[in-house]
């Protein structure tokens, strides 16, 4: 994740983190699609993010709402009902990757990598069209977010 503050003169930055959370899913979903179409099956995955769920601060404003729009664009192939294609998409809490190792910031709820693959995978093969990965805290978690006041929020950015 490159994304910066906006309004601080990285906007390069930002528009890194859209072109590759938005357009290249969108990319990968048109290559992915063209198949599943022509063979009458399939299974499309789409990865968001725990913070898709509301907007978040600082250098993950970028980030939290180019993975609503993935989020949103799951749910717009959901709608169309493509015949014999499910589509899924999961919303990774936080997991300890090469991406965020850097990060200094004591991060509560982290889990480390194989934990955190291990429950996308399994949702995944469950095929389940929306998952909270892993479920624990992270099912909670997300029910809160939605409905807490964003004063509340904004602490876990």
């Amino acid at each position: 994740m490159r994304g910066a503050p906006l309004g601080i003169g990285r906007a390069g930055a930002n528009r890194e983190t859209a072109m590759t959370n938005v357009v290249r899913a969108l990319a990968q979903c048109e290559a992915a699609l063209e198949v599943f179409r022509r063979q009458g099956r399939g299974h499309l995955v789409l990865v968001s993010s725990m913070s898709a769920l509301r907007g978040m601060r600082r250098s993950m404003t970028t980030y939290a709402a180019t993975k609503a729009g993935v989020a949103a664009l799951a749910e717009g192939l959901r709608a169309e009902r493509i015949p014999g294609v499910d589509v899924s998409v999961v919303h990774p809490g936080y997991i300890r990757s090469e991406m965020n190792q850097h990060v200094q910031q004591r991060t509560r709820f982290v889990v480390d990598t194989p934990t955190g693959v291990r429950a996308m995978v399994d949702a995944i093969e469950e095929r389940r069209t929306r998952a909270y990965v892993p479920a624990w805290p992270w099912v909670p978690i997300g029910a809160a977010m939605r409905v807490l006041p964003l004063s509340v929020v904004r602490r876990l950015s």
